[in-house]
């Protein structure tokens, strides 16, 4: 609706109203042909931001700032891991405003990990857009809470992150903000429903930009964007490129907060729990790839099984109804370092279908030796896989008094039953060997799943369990496997003593990090206080004298 007195749309006098005719200055015409074809000139000219300190002022982007700008106007898919209050979203939302203003027909998303965020977010937009000289403005076809539509047939949609968001739109352009802290199945989700719709264009773009979050898919995203396994082009900001921030800024800053949070917040660290099992500096440093083949029903194979290798399989088994999850890993036991060749991770399948999966894994990783944790409902699983489809290395335990559980020496072997129960010694053990196979690069991990869990297995009381809102169905089985390598059986079935490797090397490395002082001659008693040094200096040490002399 157009108020035909003044032109404005709906009254509002700091907006053009639809049908309005515009005269143009011969200077309005170069600045206008000027701005369409450069959007930092635009902004940098004609963008107004509300600020903190000083209220509406014109937006003077700094020049990481113009760099972002510069690489998403010329690129495609873009990825953004920024600290906190360096204008991250304030920059997007500024060239979104160029981009809807002159780009015709053309629709943008801009989507948040909260509605309200997602709100806020437009709010910027339409604040700067009321601000601009009408001249440069399209005349408005709607301007509601959650979506605006311009004249010239562009729009832009507000919401939050979801599968369903923009599901059944056509998007030239979505902007998704904070994205690490979107839960991870709903992350997975989006983009298996919306990014084929944006990926078939030749010019639709996707801007992802946060601060990161732990281990999750905005951190595989980014990785692979630094290791370039996918399209987009990462873009990273130190916190002292912020005017004004500098180490007394940094240490007032973690005297009002903490440590930890300074790390996350501003160093942009995605490891944010310090009391993981792994350390967090060995989780960053595990090399995740992908798999060389995926099912639908959540196998991942890394490495397809080869002659004359040994592996094991290691499962978690759950109800199967849509909660925690099945789970297994498959691991080449043939040497050391261990390697994850494949791995399995769904909520759905029933546990009564899960037997057959096992067998036929097992069998094309040349009979792969299985340990089925029994707590709950694995038990059925590994009566299954043994009794009725007659698995013959289904991996057996026994109770033995003061020992606990023990991996049988024979399959079928009296008083032992299939599977192992987590029992506190079991967890226990298997985590301690798990953090030493990991952190002494004992154990290669590639899948990302496990990685990610791993950042989220953090202490709890004397145990170790998933923190809240996360899984750790995978790392469950690494535990299973942890404690499988103490089994004096195990090392029948491998030929390797982990245990035993694990504390060699250690004692190797003490002892490489003394620095020796010297050899004392024992083969006199008369010189028994003697001691010569490395360069053949000779040293006396009197026994009635604190001090040694030369």
């Amino acid at each position: 609706m157009v108020n035909q007195e003044n032109q404005t749309y709906l009254g509002n006098h700091n907006l053009k109203g639809s049908g309005v005719e515009q005269e143009f200055t011969e200077e309005q015409v170069k600045e206008y042909v000027k701005c369409s074809k450069d959007p930092l000139y635009f902004i940098k000219h004609y963008v107004r931001i509300v600020t903190l300190d000083e209220g509406l002022v014109q937006f003077k982007p700094w020049d990481f700032q113009e760099d972002m700008i510069k690489k998403v106007h010329d690129n495609r898919f873009i990825i953004c891991k920024f600290p906190r209050q360096t204008g991250k979203s304030t920059t997007i939302i500024a060239y979104l405003l160029h981009y809807v203003l002159f780009n015709p027909n053309v629709t943008v998303a801009i989507l948040a990990n909260k509605q309200t965020t997602a709100m806020e977010l437009l709010h910027r937009l339409k604040l700067a857009y009321e601000y601009l000289p009408k001249w440069l403005q399209q005349g408005i076809e709607e301007w509601n809470k959650g979506s605006i539509i311009l004249e010239n047939g562009s729009k832009i949609v507000a919401s939050a992150t979801s599968s369903s968001a923009v599901r059944g739109g056509s998007f030239n352009m979505i902007f998704l903000d904070e994205f690490a802290y979107v839960p991870s199945g709903v992350a997975e989700e989006f983009f298996s429903s919306v990014y084929p719709t944006i990926s078939s264009g030749t010019k639709t773009k996707v801007l992802i930009v946060s601060t990161p979050k732990g281990m999750n898919m905005f951190y595989k995203l980014w990785v692979d964007a630094c290791d370039g396994r996918n399209g987009y082009v990462p873009i990273e900001v130190d916190w002292d490129r912020v005017p004004g921030r500098d180490e007394k800024w940094k240490k007032q800053t973690i005297a009002n907060t903490s440590e930890e949070q300074f790390r996350v917040e501003f160093e942009c660290d995605f490891i944010g729990s310090t009391n993981t099992l792994i350390s967090s500096s060995k989780i960053r440093c595990i090399a995740f790839r992908e798999p060389i083949t995926q099912t639908e029903e959540g196998a991942k194979v890394y490495e397809k099984a080869q002659d004359d290798r040994i592996y094991t399989m290691c499962v978690d088994v759950s109800r199967g109804q849509g909660l925690d999850y099945h789970a297994f890993t498959i691991i080449d036991v043939t040497e050391v370092p261990y390697k994850v060749v494949a791995t399995f991770k769904n909520n759905e399948i029933s546990p009564m279908v899960l037997p057959n999966l096992l067998y036929s894994f097992c069998k094309e990783y040349n009979d792969a030796y299985v340990l089925v944790e029994v707590n709950d409902i694995g038990g059925q699983v590994a009566d299954i896989l043994s009794l009725e489809l007659e698995y013959e290395n289904v991996l057996n335990t026994t109770n033995k008094v003061g020992s606990g559980q023990q991996l049988s020496s024979g399959f079928g072997a009296s008083k032992s039953r299939p599977g192992v129960k987590t029992t506190k010694t079991v967890k226990k053990t298997g985590c301690s060997l798990l953090k030493s196979m990991i952190e002494d690069d004992k154990l290669f991990i590639t899948d990302y799943d496990i990685v990610e869990e791993l950042s989220t297995f953090i202490s709890k009381g004397p145990s170790f369990q998933a923190d809240s809102g996360h899984h750790d169905d995978l790392v469950m089985t690494l535990v299973l496997f942890g404690w499988l390598t103490s089994q004096p059986y195990f090392r029948e079935i491998s030929d390797v003593d982990i245990r035993k490797d694990l504390f060699q090397e250690r004692i190797d490395r003490m002892e490489e990090s003394l620095t020796p002082f010297g050899f004392v001659n024992n083969d006199s008693s008369d010189d028994e206080n003697i001691e010569i040094d490395s360069e053949g200096n000779v040293w006396f040490n009197d026994p009635d004298d604190d001090r040694i002399t030369w």
